[in-house]
């Protein structure tokens, strides 16, 4: 594994190992990690400057999330991109997405609007940025200002939890595909459905929104098919989960 500078955890009181796994799942999918790379438990534990512990946990929890898997006597391997796991998400992200901006059209405040028109403001402006990051940090952000507007700051961790798989075809999708101004003229119609409180609108704006990736997911997977799970590779590891 190539040596890669990641970043110490900052000592808060958030635990080490939360912040770990965050960092982690972050080199994941902007792809410092790529999909198929081993990764040694000592290794990270070495350049995190933290003890072995709290890396296990984090490879712990990204398992789960299906963003790594253990495999005795090897170690822990970066998933590949599965399609039928973004698929999944998607679904997941509709479900819980559409009715969120649905009761935010309800229930925003003039303090919340303002929010999420400053969030707009900083997309656009990154939206010729040379960083990726960024712009998908930004996405984050707009995603879950949306879920505080509606009151449903829960419903962002559920998103949380399933967005990984998600994020990586996102992340190829702001470098390759998808123009930035694509995005944020979409988020500009759910704002503005918002905005004249209606909840259809709402709906309707961020249903056609989380579609995107199905349009660019078969794309991204011909271009670039060694990040992307062959069937017989998702078999294999639906036998072994």
């Amino acid at each position: 594994m190539n040596e890669k500078s990641l970043p110490k955890p900052d000592i808060r009181p958030e635990s080490i190992a939360r912040q770990v796994t965050r960092t982690l799942r972050q080199a994941i999918v902007t792809m410092q990690f790529a999909p198929g790379e081993m990764l040694s438990e000592q290794d990270l534990a070495r350049r995190f400057g933290v003890s072995r512990s709290p890396v296990r946990e984090a490879l712990i929890k990204l398992s789960e999330a299906g963003l790594v898997r253990v495999l005795p006597q090897r170690g822990t391997q970066v998933v590949k991109i599965s399609r039928i796991g973004v698929e999944n998400a998607r679904f997941i992200r509709e479900a819980v997405e559409t009715a969120v901006v649905r009761e935010a059209a309800v229930s925003a405040s003039p303090t919340m609007l303002a929010e999420l028109n400053a969030s707009l403001g900083r997309q656009r402006r990154a939206q010729r940025s040379k960083s990726p990051e960024e712009f998908l940090a930004l996405d984050e952000e707009f995603h879950r200002l949306l879920a505080e507007t509606a009151g449903r700051l829960a419903a962002w961790e559920i998103i949380e939890d399933v967005k990984p798989q998600m994020d990586r075809v996102r992340f190829l999708d702001m470098t390759q595909a998808t123009p930035r101004h694509v995005v944020v003229a979409q988020h500009e119609i759910i704002v503005s459905a918002i905005r004249a409180k209606d909840p259809l609108a709402a709906q309707a704006a961020m249903r056609e929104h989380l579609s995107e990736i199905l349009r660019s997911l078969p794309e991204l997977q011909t271009q670039r098919p060694e990040l992307f799970e062959c069937e017989a590779e998702s078999d294999a590891a639906a036998l072994s989960a």
